[in-house]
C-alpha cells in the first residue's frame, strides 16, 4: 500500500481501527471475565479473534489497520505513535494467551487423567512434579489478562485525544450514532467524556456528520433519526436547521 493511498483512505482507516478496537475490546473482556470466575478462556474464541496469517481474525486486521494509519498520519502525533504500539502490544499479549488456553484446553485434562494412573510406579512421582507447569499457565494467564486489561485501559484514555482530530470524520460520526450499545459498553462511564473530548460543546455535530454519511450511502430513514437528534439538542444551530432541510427534501423525494 502507498503511503498517498492510505492518506487518501484516512475517513476510513479511522472508522475501522475505532469499530475494530471496540469490538475486538468487548470479546476479550467477555472472556476475561469467564477467566474471573472459571481460571479458563475460550481458545476457540481467541483463535476466531486473532486467526492466522492466511486467514486473519479481527485482532490481527485491527493491528494490521493501526501500523497502516498510525505510521502514514501525515502528522505523525505522540497519541498516534502511543495507540500503534498499544493495539500492537496487547495482539501479541493475546497471541500468548491463545496457545496458554490451548494448553489448559488440551494437556491439562490429560495431566489429571495421568495422576490416577498407578502412583506407586517411579515415574508417578516425577510426573507429579509436572503439576507445577500446570499452575504456571494459569498465573500466565493471569498476567497476560492484566497486561492487556492495563493497556486497553490506557488505549481507551489516548483515543479521544486522537479523534478529535478528526472530529470532522462523517464516517465515525455515523459509527457513534450506528453502533452507540457496542462504544457504551467499551468506554461504560467514559463514553460521555470520549463525545466531549472529540466534539467539544456540539455533540449535534457528530448526528449532522452521521445524517450525512447515511443519506449519502442511501440510507434515509436513518438519516432523519440523526438529525432529529441533532434538532434536539440544538434545534437553531444553522448547520443543523441546513442537514434538516436536506434530509427532509429527501424524503419527500424518495416518499419515504
Amino acid at each position: 500500500m502507498s503511503k498517498s493511498w492510505i492518506r487518501a483512505k484516512m475517513p476510513e482507516f479511522v472508522r475501522d481501527m475505532f469499530r475494530d478496537f471496540c469490538q475486538s475490546t468487548k470479546i476479550l473482556e467477555e472472556q476475561f471475565e469467564v477467566f474471573d470466575r472459571e481460571r479458563s478462556v475460550s481458545f476457540e474464541v481467541l483463535n476466531d479473534l486473532l486467526g492466522s496469517q492466511m486467514t486473519k481474525g479481527m485482532l490481527w486486521r485491527l493491528k494490521d489497520t493501526s501500523h497502516h494509519l498510525f505510521r502514514n498520519d501525515p502528522n505523525d502525533p505522540l497519541v498516534g505513535r502511543f495507540l500503534d504500539w498499544g493495539i500492537g502490544y496487547i495482539f501479541h499479549e493475546i497471541f500468548k494467551l491463545r496457545e496458554d488456553a490451548y494448553q489448559n484446553l488440551n494437556y491439562a485434562p490429560l495431566f489429571s487423567t495421568l495422576r490416577e494412573r498407578d502412583r506407586s510406579l517411579p515415574e508417578a512421582s516425577i510426573g507429579e512434579e509436572f503439576v507445577q507447569v500446570v499452575e504456571q499457565t494459569e498465573e500466565s494467564m493471569q498476567r497476560e489478562i492484566d497486561r492487556v486489561r492495563f493497556i486497553t485501559a490506557r488505549s481507551r484514555q489516548l483515543l479521544p485525544i486522537y479523534l478529535k482530530e478528526h472530529c470532522d470524520n462523517e464516517l465515525m460520526g455515523r459509527l457513534f450514532f450506528s453502533q452507540e450499545e457496542l462504544v457504551r459498553a467499551v468506554f461504560r462511564n467514559e463514553y460521555d467524556d470520549l463525545l466531549k473530548t472529540i466534539y467539544g460543546d456540539h455533540i449535534e455535530m457528530m448526528y449532522i456528520l452521521a445524517s450525512r454519511s447515511l443519506r449519502k450511502g442511501g440510507w434515509v430513514e436513518e438519516a432523519v433519526k440523526a438529525s432529529d437528534l441533532a434538532c434536539k439538542i440544538d434545534e437553531k444551530n444553522a448547520v443543523v436547521l441546513q442537514e434538516k432541510e436536506i434530509v427532509d427534501n429527501w424524503v419527500k423525494r424518495f416518499n419515504v
